[in-house]
């Protein structure tokens, strides 16, 4: 590992913070932009070490707490924004009172003397759900950040502590953390107009000048405990929405082949408007299995499988949500690996994938298989973590994950027919630790495919093009 000097802070030189400040503008302006993109308004959020306290502002939180070893800074960041808190506090003795939604570290953790005591008072500050967000500088880029101090082009410091991603996951490993997203942006970091589009917006996201970049980051959260992972199973319950039209032959088997999960299990129907006796067929499954069974039904007001799974949530009870599509092409046996992963918190998204095992022809053409790696190809790429199967149709997430995509989901627009992008999409941009689950692939028994597959192929790819320009292109 990196060998990790003491460091001293910016004011032992007594030069201005906010003379470098105006000088990289565009530097810090793009930091404030992408911690803006991680960072959910409103939430709860604590930054260490605070500069000028333009960051926290930036994100907009609904309680915002800038901590700093340097009285000066703070008072200064007081002074600027009254409205936010403020407090003379090193990260390496830190007490903290409460739990955050986020936390902060912008290029912080290059300048700590004790990075693993320093994760261990953030960790006191986490919950399952918060988020732990680092910037620091690329180590290949440590020349011609020196070359810029000598220069006087950037702020002087003593030492620092120039950490690969290597090294920032495993202090953080060694600390209870584990890395969701990592990430690279920020390829000329001085601003010349065209110059700085070009390389920046598009070169920048490109694979191999990416890896160039300047400004490295890395999402984390908790990790969790084995004795909580069991506790978890065993007490949260689940909600299995079933999306069903011109499946009559197939709804009996969605019951029946079901696993029991968790405390409770809940059934949901949503009937999209068939040709065939699939309602009737859901009626008569309701009432003959509805003594053993909690099984809820309804037909789809809406148009599109995408709209009958967001009405089956939101009918939804269950602390665990999944899909199971109704042609049981993926067995409803294996939704118990769906609900594992999810409610204890080994990931908070569980995204089906079919390629693990041999696939039936039958089941999946070969043009199909092709198509569907491009496309898993592709979001991997975008969401920066890997996916192998970007179209299979069973996932599963916690209601409360679902919430938040929904209440986010302004940010990409309601324009995914399918459901599978919006899910996946939203739950990138929320920072949820996603996961590939194996599932054996089968070919369906009773009636067709509903797929349109030239048509919807483009409408894949114009949704994939659509998040490049949100997520990755931004």
């Amino acid at each position: 590992m990196t060998q990790i000097a003491p460091v001293q802070k910016l004011e032992t030189y007594n030069e201005p913070v906010q003379k470098w400040r105006n000088r990289n503008l565009y530097y810090y302006k793009d930091l404030e932009k992408f911690y803006c993109s991680v960072v959910q308004p409103r939430a709860d959020v604590l930054e260490v070490g605070i500069g000028l306290g333009e960051l926290l502002n930036a994100v907009e939180p609904k309680h915002g707490l800038g901590i700093d070893r340097s009285e000066q800074t703070v008072e200064n960041s007081r002074t600027n924004f009254p409205d936010l808190e403020f407090a003379v506090e090193d990260i390496e003795e830190f007490a903290p009172n409460q739990s955050f939604d986020y936390i902060l570290l912008a290029n912080t953790i290059s300048y700590i003397g004790d990075i693993q005591k320093a994760l261990r008072n953030i960790h006191k500050a986490c919950t399952p759900s918060t988020r732990v967000v680092l910037t620091y500088h690329n180590p290949a880029w440590e020349i011609i950040l020196r070359l810029a101090t000598l220069l006087k082009q950037r702020m002087p410091f003593l030492s620092l502590n120039w950490l690969s991603y290597q090294d920032i996951e495993n202090l953080l490993s060694l600390n209870g953390f584990e890395v969701v997203y990592r990430g690279k942006r920020m390829l000329f970091p001085k601003r010349i107009p065209l110059i700085s589009w070009f390389f920046n917006s598009f070169l920048a996201h490109l694979p191999g000048f990416n890896s160039l970049c300047l400004t490295e980051y890395a999402i984390a959260r908790i990790r969790p405990s084995e004795d909580e992972k069991q506790k978890r199973i065993d007490q949260m319950t689940c909600s299995v929405i079933v999306p069903a039209r011109n499946e009559s032959k197939n709804i009996e088997g969605c019951v029946t082949r079901l696993p029991k999960m968790g405390k409770h299990t809940e059934i949901i129907f949503i009937e999209g408007h068939s040709k065939d006796d699939t309602w009737s067929e859901i009626q008569r499954v309701q009432a003959e299995y509805g003594d053993r069974w909690d099984i809820k039904i309804a037909q789809q007001s809406g148009k599109g499988k995408g709209d009958a799974v967001r009405q089956g949530f939101d009918m939804a009870t269950g602390d665990v949500l999944i899909i199971l599509d109704s042609d049981l092409t993926v067995k409803p046996e294996e939704l118990i690996y769906f609900y594992e992963a999810v409610a204890s918190g080994f990931c908070e998204f569980a995204n089906g994938c079919r390629l693990i095992y041999p696939v039936n022809k039958e089941a999946m053409p070969w043009l199909n298989q092709m198509a569907n790696r491009f496309f898993a190809w592709f979001l991997s790429y975008l969401l920066s973590t890997k996916i192998k199967d970007s179209l299979c149709g069973t996932k599963a997430l916690t209601k409360e994950n679902y919430q938040k995509i929904a209440d986010n989901r302004s940010y990409f627009g309601d324009f995914d027919p399918f459901g599978d992008f919006d899910l996946l999409f939203g739950a990138a941009k929320l920072g949820l630790h996603i996961k590939d689950i194996p599932v054996r692939y089968v070919p369906r028994t009773y009636g067709s495919s509903n797929i349109q597959h030239v048509k919807e192929g483009l409408t894949l790819f114009k949704m994939c093009m659509y998040a490049a320009k949100k997520i990755k292109f931004i």
